[in-house]
């Protein structure tokens, strides 16, 4: 991947953006050349509880949450800092609900497309035993980047294995492996990606 891409990761109250279903953190790392040139990170309060079990899963707490900026200010300044930048998100019909809801909430809009590692990897790694981020991180012998569930740490693991996956299709394809290239494959059925690949 040598174009700039931005990788996202939310933790959130709930599966489904909404009066229960809020944002409680964001990390966003700045991929380009290969590497990790940037990185935004900030816990953000939308006025919700969070209910144990996810409390206990991410280790955001409801006291971390009040001292935390506004859901209204931290989604102005992801979107800053995300610009025009195409999207990717491990599970990205997840996050991108987020990242839409939370934007809209600011009275922003979403101008560009996500890539979806979690696809990509159905595709093109049909042989992990599952396609969990965890899983795959460590299948793969990818860098650990620190605890699970917490937004930063799960959109560098999301990065590191978006670069593995851009390896893998440079492998079998002539062309540059850019973010339009990853939609439209991640696009197409597990059983004609060999097809895909030759042809471009």
């Amino acid at each position: 991947m040598i174009e700039r891409v931005a990788v996202i990761d939310f933790e959130t109250t709930g599966i489904t953006p909404g009066r229960e279903g809020r944002a409680t953190e964001i990390g966003i790392v700045m991929l380009e050349g290969g590497a990790i040139v940037d990185r935004f990170q900030s816990l953000m309060n939308a006025g919700v509880r969070v209910p144990p079990m996810i409390e206990q899963l991410t280790g955001i707490s409801n006291a971390m949450l009040r001292s935390a900026p506004t859901a209204a200010s931290v989604m102005r300044d992801a979107a800053n800092f995300v610009g025009r930048t195409p999207l990717v998100a491990h599970n990205a019909s997840f996050d991108r609900k987020f990242w839409d809801f939370e934007l809209a909430q600011c009275g922003l809009t979403r101008t560009q497309e996500f890539a979806c590692t979690l696809l990509l990897s159905r595709r093109l790694l049909p042989q992990a035993p599952d396609h969990k981020l965890g899983t795959l991180t460590r299948w793969a012998g990818l860098p650990a980047t620190g605890r699970a569930h917490r937004a930063l740490a799960d959109a560098e693991m999301a990065a590191n294995l978006l670069l593995h996956l851009g390896q893998t299709v440079a492998r079998s394809c002539r062309q540059p492996v850019n973010h339009a290239l990853l939609c439209k494959l991640q696009a197409v059925t597990a059983a004609k990606v060999p097809q895909f690949l030759q042809q471009h």
